[in-house]
C-alpha cells in the first residue's frame, strides 16, 4: 500500500504518474480540504476535484483547474443578473458541487461523497479527505492585517498580495477523516506530493494526529520538493515561504518538513544543495522533478517510491 499527501495541481500531476506504477486498490491519496468553501449555497472542494478530474482524464490542462470542454452558461447568466461571479464555476463542474451539496444535506459525510464521486469517475485509487470536519485556511494580509479566506486570496486577489500569517480555522476541533490514520500507518511508503507546503500540506498536518502518525514512521516518508531553482513552477509557494520567514529554496522546504520527512527528492538544478539538506539529518535524492506529462510523472513516482523503500 502507498499513501500520498496531496493538494493542488502539482499533486494531481504526480498522482497521474503514481497510478501508472502502483496497482489499482493499492494507492491512497489523502487530500487537503482547507481550500473548501461554500459559494452560492454549494459545498466546493477544489483540491478533491482537481485530483479526481485529473486522474479521470477530464481536467482542463490549459487552465490547470476545472473540466475540459467546459461551458459557462450559468456564470454568464449570473453575471447578467449582477451576481457574484469572481469564482468561476463551469456548467459541468457545477453538477459535481450540486451532487456533493445534496448528499451532504442528506447526511452523508464528505468522505462518503468523495468515494462516490471517485467511483463514478472510474478511479482505482482511494481518495480520502483529510477530515470530514470543516478546516478552513485563513490568511492575514501584510498591508492592513485583514484576515481573508483562501479563495479570496488565491482567486479574487490572484495570490498577488503579501501575507504575514496563515492559520487553519477549525483544525483544533477536527478529526482525521475515516481511514486516514490507517492509510498513513499501514503504508509501505508515504509520499508528500510536490504541493504548496503552506497552503496544501500544512492544512493536512494541522488536523490532530496526522503529523504524529507521519513522525512515527519518518524514515519511510518521502517528499518531492515543489521548489525548483528557488521558484515554484506554479502558484505562490515560493513567495509564501519567504513572507512567512522561511527560504524559497529546497533547503527551505527541507526545514518545513524536517520533523516528519526522512527523504527529500530535489531537481538536478538544486543538486548543490544536497549536502546542506543531508547535514540536517534528512536523506536527499536528486532526480528530474519537472513533470511535462504522465511519463515523467511515472518516472518521478518510481524515484520517490524507491527512496521510501530504501529509507
Amino acid at each position: 500500500m502507498i499513501t500520498t499527501l496531496a493538494g493542488g495541481v502539482g499533486a494531481a500531476r504526480l498522482l497521474r504518474g503514481m497510478v501508472r506504477v502502483v496497482p489499482d486498490g493499492e494507492l491512497t491519496a489523502v487530500v487537503n480540504t482547507g481550500d473548501d468553501t461554500i459559494l452560492h449555497g454549494l459545498h466546493i472542494s477544489p483540491d478533491l476535484d482537481t485530483v479526481c478530474y485529473t486522474l479521470s482524464g477530464r481536467n482542463d490542462e490549459e487552465r490547470g483547474w476545472g473540466l475540459a470542454g467546459e461551458t459557462w452558461t450559468v456564470m454568464e447568466a449570473l453575471e447578467g443578473l449582477g451576481g457574484e461571479s469572481w469564482f468561476r464555476l463551469g456548467d459541468r463542474d457545477l453538477a459535481t458541487h450540486l451532487y456533493r451539496t445534496q448528499r451532504l444535506a442528506e447526511g452523508a459525510s464528505l468522505s462518503t461523497v468523495t468515494t462516490e464521486l471517485a467511483a463514478r469517475l472510474g478511479l482505482g485509487l482511494r481518495v480520502l479527505p483529510m477530515s470530514d470536519d470543516p478546516v478552513r485556511t485563513r490568511l492575514t494580509l501584510a498591508a492592513d492585517g485583514h484576515e481573508i479566506g483562501f479563495q479570496e486570496y488565491f482567486v479574487a486577489l490572484a495570490h498577488a498580495v503579501p501575507v504575514v500569517s496563515v492559520t487553519f480555522d477549525g483544525a483544533d476541533r477536527a478529526r482525521p477523516g475515516p481511514g486516514v490514520l490507517d492509510a498513513i500507518g499501514n503504508a509501505e511508503v508515504v509520499v508528500v506530493c510536490p504541493s504548496n507546503p503552506v497552503l496544501s500540506i500544512a492544512p493536512i498536518l494541522s488536523v490532530p494526529g496526522i503529523e504524529g502518525a507521519l513522525r512515527a514512521r519518518r524514515g519511510t516518508v518521502v517528499a518531492v520538493s515543489p521548489i525548483i531553482g528557488g521558484a515554484a513552477l506554479k502558484g505562490p509557494a515560493d513567495r509564501l515561504l519567504t513572507e512567512l520567514g522561511g527560504e524559497s529554496s529546497v533547503l527551505g522546504v527541507a526545514h518545513q518538513y524536517l520533523e516528519f520527512v526522512g527523504t527529500l527528492v530535489i531537481d538536478g538544478l538544486d543538486a548543490s544543495s544536497q549536502p546542506s539538506i543531508e547535514a540536517l539529518g534528512m536523506r536527499c535524492v536528486v532526480a528530474p522533478t519537472v513533470m511535462h506529462g504522465p511519463e515523467e510523472a511515472a518516472e518521478l513516482a518510481k524515484v520517490a517510491l524507491t527512496a521510501g523503500r530504501t529509507g
